[in-house]
């Protein structure tokens, strides 16, 4: 239950934007901020109760994270322009 509540908590938080702002790059920009703040919070309380260095792994799964992000990003970016379908 307590996994669940939070994965949906964590959806309802990265698509708030799209649904409260119009320009679709602040929409992107603030879910990417939200993203990184959840990921703040999940390290800190994975880097204490596993008593391993905050920065780093703060560093590695907000890198992981992101470069996933660019990825579909430019998938979605990509296929927009040489299909021509616009969603």
């Amino acid at each position: 239950v307590y996994t669940g509540l939070t994965y949906i908590f964590a959806v309802i938080l990265l698509v708030l934007p799209y649904f409260i702002i119009s320009r679709y790059y602040f929409a992107l920009l603030w879910t990417l901020l939200n993203a990184i703040l959840m990921i703040f919070i999940f390290t800190y309380f994975i880097s204490v109760s596993k008593d391993l260095s905050f920065k780093k792994k703060f560093a590695e799964m907000a890198a992981i994270s992101l470069l996933v992000a660019a990825i579909s990003f430019a998938i979605g970016f990509l296929f927009k322009k040489f299909s021509g379908i616009s969603i």
